[in-house]
């Protein structure tokens, strides 16, 4: 039994997944209020699955990009869990938890998080052997420099707020080719999360040690490192 735990942004979620199934998934907006909130839905969704916390077997858990305080508090709850435990605990990009709820595209595909401060992280990705695969690092940038990057048709994905969907719209009828992708495929859900944790633990189930998973930080591409 894997328990997933994703609270890199506004956008929080659970899920519980079997090694087969989905077993049950969570996924709500919340007003910064992680820490009051993530306790007692993971036991009410535990409850609800009749699962019990010794029955869990790998946890997993989104290291970022996203919000500093989002970020600490669930990769904290799961490194917690998972030490108590002596859990494996399976990190996963934010992004990565994106790509791998997209079908396939004619296009390539860019995953995008918000990091506060009209900022996003960014990803692209490309389509290899049945599914998507980073090209290049995650890069730090406002929506216009987003949008002026693309170079060849694209698909977006990820959230998407206010500014975003002016800058899009503006983008658009510059005629930059990118193409979002409908919402539900834009919400970022922990079943996904699940899904790629399995695989990669499967992989190499010695790779995945509590203690070594730190939260992914991307700076500015116009600030030094300190």
């Amino acid at each position: 039994m894997l328990l997933a735990i994703d609270t890199a942004t506004q956008m929080m979620s659970l899920a519980l997944h079997d090694g087969y199934s989905l077993l049950a998934e969570q996924t709500w907006k919340t007003s910064n209020n992680h820490t009051v909130e993530l306790a007692p839905t993971l036991n009410a969704i535990l409850s609800r699955s009749g699962v019990r916390v010794d029955q869990l077997e790998v946890l997993a858990v989104s290291i970022g990009p996203g919000s500093y305080s989002g970020l600490r508090i669930g990769v904290s709850m799961a490194k917690g869990m998972a030490a108590v435990r002596g859990l494996p605990l399976v990190g996963v990009s934010s992004l990565d938890i994106l790509a791998s709820a997209q079908p396939h595209y004619q296009t390539g595909l860019i995953a995008a998080v918000q990091v506060g401060r009209g900022r996003v992280v960014v990803g692209r990705y490309q389509w290899r052997k049945g599914h998507w695969v980073a090209r290049g690092d995650m890069q730090n940038m406002d929506w216009e420099t987003l949008f002026s990057s693309i170079d060849g048709p694209a698909h977006l994905t990820g959230e998407i707020n206010a500014d975003g969907q002016s800058a899009l719209a503006e983008a658009q009828t510059r005629g930059i080719p990118v193409t979002l992708v409908p919402s539900a495929y834009r919400l970022r859900r922990a079943g996904f999360l699940a899904e790629e944790a399995w695989s990669r633990y499967n992989a190499d189930r010695t790779a995945f040690s509590a203690a070594k998973l730190v939260p992914i930080y991307v700076k500015t591409q116009d600030v030094p490192e300190t």
